[in-house]
Formats: C-alpha cells, sequence, structure tokens
C-alpha cells in the first residue's frame, strides 16, 4: 500500500542560523566556564547539582533554552508555529528512547555533535555517527516500512 510522505521542510536560513546560535554558546561556554555544551549533562547537572554556584549558570543556561520561543515571539509579535506530525505517544516513546540513547552513549548530540566532534574526540566521532545511522535507520522505518502499514 503507497501512501503519501509529507515533505520535510528545507530552511537554511533559519537552520544556519540556529546553528551559529548553538555553536557561538558552545564555544561562549568553554571560554567563559571551561565546561562543554552537553544539553543533557547541563540538565542533569541542574537537577542535581554539586554545588550552588554550579546550579546557577546551569540555571541561566537553561531559562535561555526555555525562554527561545518568547524571545521569537516578542520580535514577530506571535509565538513560532509547531507542527509535530506525530500522536503524543509516539513522542513519549521517542522521548524515552532518547533518554535512553544519552543514558548509554554518555551525552547527546550537542555534547558529543557540536563540542566533541569540533574537539576530534574519537568517542565523539563513533557516537555522533551512531546518531546519524540510527537517525537514518528510524526515519526509513517510520517512512516506508510502518507507514504503508
Amino acid at each position: 500500500m503507497i501512501t503519501e510522505i509529507t515533505p520535510t521542510e528545507f530552511t537554511p536560513f533559519a537552520s544556519l542560523f540556529g546553528g551559529v546560535l548553538i555553536g557561538t554558546a558552545a564555544v561562549l561556554l568553554m571560554a567563559l566556564k571551561g565546561r562543554i555544551f552537553g544539553a543533557t549533562g547541563i540538565l542533569s547537572g541542574f537537577i542535581s547539582p554539586a554545588n550552588s554556584s554550579d546550579w546557577a549558570w546551569r540555571a541561566v543556561l537553561l531559562a535561555g533554552m526555555v525562554s527561545g520561543p518568547l524571545v521569537y515571539a516578542l520580535f514577530t509579535g506571535s509565538m513560532p508555529a509547531i507542527d509535530v506530525p506525530v500522536s503524543n505517544l509516539a513522542l513519549v516513546v521517542g522521548g524515552v528512547i532518547v533518554g535512553l540513547g544519552v543514558t548509554y552513549g554518555s551525552g547527546c548530540t550537542s555534547g558529543h555533535g557540536v563540542c566533541g566532534m569540533a574537539r576530534l574526540s574519537p568517542r565523539s566521532i563513533v557516537a555522533t555517527l551512531s546518531f546519524m545511522v540510527s537517525t537514518a535507520v528510524t526515519v526509513y522505518v517510520i517512512r516506508h516500512v510502518i507507514a504503508g502499514v
């Protein structure tokens, strides 16, 4: 059974701008705090901090991440449109899988893919390759194997 697949929007300028912001944040965090910008590590250190000064910079960084849509709304007059073409159950299952992945992979795409790759870390290169292969296989299975069922 052939089903119509919704094309993915290609937004090169928005993607480039987002990448520049992430890269700038990673460089600034390394330059100012000597820390690697790994979002999961930042979040876990926020939830169970080593000390209060360690908690404070994590809180500020997380607040900045969460407030992005509000800043967007301030400049454009409306919240960004978010279109998630999957069910809530799929989001929960995906979140659990990602959580397991970052736990067993000792980091996430921001830590390994942005910072680790920039430092030419062999462990991060392997981790990032496994993220990308897993993503490609998942997209193929979801769009071409399960979609027809």
